[in-house]
Formats: C-alpha cells, structure tokens, sequence
C-alpha cells in the first residue's frame, strides 16, 4: 500500500520547498487556505487560519488533507476544529434550541434552553448568537410574531389570533404592531387590503430605478428593468394594496435610494417596512449583518437565520427580498463562492460586490 506523504515529502524538492514557504506565510497571516498544517511539538494539526500561538517553523508540517495528517499521528486542534466536529455538535445545540422554542407555547427561560443545552449561560448564549445573529429572545419573538401573521393570514379573529401566537394580551401587539407584522394586526388579517402604497421611478446606476413606500418606510426597491416591468412586480407584491404614483413627492426617497446604491452604508438608515415570515424576516436581517464587500453561503446564512441545513430556503427567502440592495441580498453566494441566482441579474450583483469591495 502506497505511504500518504505529507506535501513537503515529495519527490522535487525545489519547488515544494517554495510551495511549503508559501503556505507558512498563509499561516503566518492567518488567511484561509486548501491545505492542513501539523505542530510537531505539539502533535496537533490545524487550519490555516488557527488563532493560536503561531508555531516555530521548524516545527510544522504541511498536509492536502486532514486525513493525512491524522493518518501521520496528528489529532485535531481544539481551537480551529479542522474536522469541524465542534461545529457540527454546536449546530446541533442550537438546531435543538430552536426547536424547544419553536415548540414551546410560551417563551422558554433562558436558564431552561441552558439547562437543555448542558451548557453555561455565557457559552449557550455566545452559540446561539455565532449561529443565528439573535439572541435567544430576539429568537422566540420572531417565532412568535411568525405564528401571529399566519394566523391572521389565514382569517382568524384577531383577538383569537394573538392569544394562539402566546401573547398574553392585545396591549403588547398593539404597543408597536409594525416592529411584529409591519402594519396592524387588522390590515394584516385583510391581507394589506386599505392601505397605500405610493410609488416613482428615477434613473440610477443600473438603469430604471422604482421604489414603493408606505406610512411605515419603504416595502418595495426594483430596478434594471423597463418602467412596466418593474411596475407589474410591485403590484403582483401588493395585490391588494391601493398604489399611487407620486414621482415628485417621491424625490427624496428616490436619491436615498440612489445613494444607497453607490455608497452601501448609506442603505442602514433607509427606513424599511418589511413584511414576510419570521425565517425570512431573519434571514432578511443576518443579510444586513454581512459587512460590505463580504459574502456569505445560502448554507451559512440558514445557519444564522436559526436552521442549519435550511440553505434552499435561505435562497428563496433572499429571492423574495422586497428591498434589494437595502437588504443586501447580492452578498449571498453558493457555498463554492459563485454567484447565482439574483433577482435583477448576475451582472448587477457582480457589480454591486465589486462597488463594495472597491
């Protein structure tokens, strides 16, 4: 059986000690890297980006696998998880934790998903944030606002509907129903029916620009299509809704939104009407958590959203993102880094990362 040598053993010696200098600068860099090194006098071996203590070079090896190394006597480092067990058993935890409060008629008490976790406050609370950007709190009200638009969707009284959502009066929903459902638990039962919804069209960097706005901020951001195209889409959105077009009472939205376009950080203080489920509502939201010019897997954004393994739904949630790029749904990429799969073309999300980037 033929001996599995680690990178450096092989059989030109030249150009493998150029490539092995150049995965120990990755390591001194701490950057990401395809390739696992080893500590001898440690006997553990790592990913390029470990944060601990950087080694000797004498002492480290390099290997293509983790297979590799572990098959030359190296055990995983418990700091960077090469093998991602930790990860995984995390992940777990607050799949689990998700589940107790999404089963939960009230809101489980932090001391009692910790107790179920078998971990402390500090570290449960430290994981569940790391997977979901929520806490666990933030969490349980998403669900439980979540449970209260369904019901309302589907015709129930509103009275009726708040008390199955486990609210214990209709005070607490009325106090800020918009922060809940963005609008009223009344208009959300008659599915948005009654309200208006003005709109108006500019130019932008990317062709046509259209914005729609309630009272509450803006719901609706379409561009790169013809006028009728975008219109058609605002109005398939809001079927219910009465729309007004108002290009001059518009004016200033329309160059807050432009703005936001050429400058990102300009999009955090759009003010925002979002509706949808409370997945999508927190998909929505690790979105905004994405720093500019970074992306983040479909896989890893369902992580955050609170289910993991939820990567298809995470897509559809960013597919039904009624405010690109406010809610920078063009940060999200396939869990190999290319992009797909974006509602005003390829092209315009190619651009807009590259704007950020730059």
């Amino acid at each position: 059986m033929t001996k599995l040598l680690p990178l450096s053993d092989v059989a030109d010696p030249q150009p493998a000690a150029a490539a092995d200098e150049a995965r120990w600068q990755t390591v001194c860099d701490r950057a990401g890297g395809d390739f696992f090194y080893a500590v001898t006098s440690m006997g553990v071996f790592c990913r390029p980006g470990c944060p601990s203590p950087r080694p000797l070079r004498r002492n480290v090896r390099f290997f293509a696998t983790a297979a590799a190394a572990q098959a030359a006597g190296f055990r995983a480092c418990k700091r960077c998880d090469p093998l991602g067990s930790r990860a995984r058993l995390a992940a777990e935890v607050v799949r689990d934790a998700c589940a107790a409060i999404a089963g939960a008629e009230t809101i489980p008490s932090l001391d009692a998903l910790c107790r179920r976790a078998g971990y402390s406050r500090f570290h449960f609370l430290r994981l569940f944030r790391a997977h979901t950007g929520l806490t666990p709190r933030a969490y349980a009200e998403g669900v439980r606002a979540g449970r209260l638009a369904a019901a309302l969707g589907g015709g129930d009284r509103v009275a009726d509907a708040i008390a199955a959502a486990g609210y214990g009066s209709e005070s607490r929903v009325y106090e800020n129903p918009g922060a809940l459902l963005g609008m009223t638990p009344g208009a959300a039962r008659r599915g948005g029916a009654g309200e208006t919804i003005r709109f108006g069209f500019a130019a932008c960097a990317f062709g046509r620009l259209l914005v729609g706005r309630t009272a509450a901020g803006l719901c609706y951001i379409g561009f790169a299509e013809p006028d009728a195209a975008l219109e058609a889409d605002l109005r398939r959105r809001f079927p219910a809704a009465r729309l007004v077009r108002d290009d001059a009472g518009l004016s200033a939205t329309l160059a807050e939104v432009r703005a936001a376009i050429a400058e990102p950080a300009a999009a955090r203080d759009l003010p925002l009407d979002l509706r949808g489920t409370a997945f999508q509502l927190r998909v929505w939201q690790a979105l905004r958590s994405i720093p500019a010019g970074e992306t983040r897997s479909y896989g890893e954004l369902a992580a955050m959203a609170g289910r993991p393994g939820a990567a298809r739904a995470a897509g559809r949630a960013c597919g039904l993102n009624p405010v690109a790029p406010a809610v920078p749904c063009h940060r999200a990429v396939a869990a190999n880094g290319e992009l797909t799969g974006y509602r005003w073309g390829l092209a315009c999300k190619a651009a807009l990362l590259a704007r950020e980037r730059g």
